[in-house]
């Protein structure tokens, strides 16, 4: 089932999102910076104050009471014009639930509520880039931006709506 999150949900959020994105991210192991923003930014408080801004929307599918994944979209969040939507900052399946459709369950929901021009960035080494290829994404330009002392290369990808 897919559902707006709620305030109870926050506690398994941030433990999903330090799965994910310690399984996604910290491939070469973990260093001061990765451990410093893992445990700053994936929090029940900062979901709580997620939960509270309008431009918010957060999504998350749970099955047998269980959180597998969510997606967290910014409706205020542009790149370079409306044309390309709003972003989606966060789409999360926990690891053992990857290649379940989970990801795809929640885009497809993104679109019936909140429109179909939408667009993302994510890391070039990250996997997930083929899996919205599939999903009909196209890539649009390269967003770096500073961690720590280095340079992270992401690409960003578009997404207008199913492809005929």
């Amino acid at each position: 089932m897919i559902r707006e999150a709620s305030e109870s949900d926050c506690i398994n959020l941030a433990a999903l999102s330090l799965e994910v994105w310690l399984h996604t991210y910290a491939i070469d192991g973990i260093n001061e910076n990765i451990s410093k923003y893992v445990l700053s930014t994936f929090t029940e408080s900062n979901f709580i104050n997620i939960l509270l801004l309008k431009k918010y929307k957060l999504l998350v599918l749970v099955e047998d009471n269980y959180l597998r994944g969510y997606a967290l979209v910014n409706l205020d969040s542009k790149y370079k014009s409306e044309d390309y939507g709003f972003e989606i900052e966060k789409l999360y399946v926990q690891g053992a639930f990857q290649g379940n459709k989970i990801g795809s369950h929640l885009l497809q929901e993104i679109e019936i509520r909140y429109g179909n021009k939408f667009w993302l960035y994510t890391w070039v080494r990250n996997k997930s880039i083929g899996f919205y290829e599939q999903f009909g994404f196209e890539d649009v330009g390269q967003y770096d931006f500073k961690f720590g002392n280095e340079i992270v290369e992401n690409r960003v990808l578009r997404y207008l709506g199913k492809r005929s």
